[in-house]
């Protein structure tokens, strides 16, 4: 398997940081770069102004802080990476983003920050191992 380009959705959970740690592992072996995902929550559709400009502008914010502790660790390690913050469903972005950035492979934690998402395997996991064009790590 040829691995350029590696794929971390992240959401700030013990599950994400594993996957990170997993994803700079396989970078550094395969000298490969690594796309950081976080998948914020979309603004909802007639919210209206101001509202919707306050909640975006709470959502970036929230998303910032969630992704930071990637962009060091990716940093720290060496890592090459480009890091996106894209709103939208957040299974539907990470297998829109395999595809437009060309990863070869998705690392993802098996669950999320909500256990109501599963029972065994996160929804978002689930969802992406059925959707993902590549192959896809996930990561306990």
């Amino acid at each position: 398997m040829n691995v350029t380009r590696i794929l971390l959705p992240v959401d700030g959970s013990r599950l994400s940081d594993a996957a990170a740690d997993m994803a700079i592992d396989l970078a550094g072996t395969y000298n490969a770069s690594v796309v950081l995902l976080h998948v914020r929550r979309p603004v909802p559709t007639g919210l209206g102004q101001p509202n919707a400009s306050e909640l975006l502008d709470y959502l970036t914010k929230k998303a910032e802080e969630t992704i930071a502790h990637y962009r060091d660790k990716l940093g720290d390690a060496k890592v090459d990476f480009l890091d996106l913050i894209i709103g939208g469903d957040v299974a539907e972005v990470i297998t829109n983003v395999t595809d437009v950035e060309k990863c070869d492979l998705i690392v993802i934690g098996s669950k999320g920050k909500s256990d109501l998402e599963g029972l065994f395997l996160g929804s978002v996991t689930h969802r992406v191992l059925h959707t993902a064009p590549c192959p896809v790590l996930v990561v306990k």
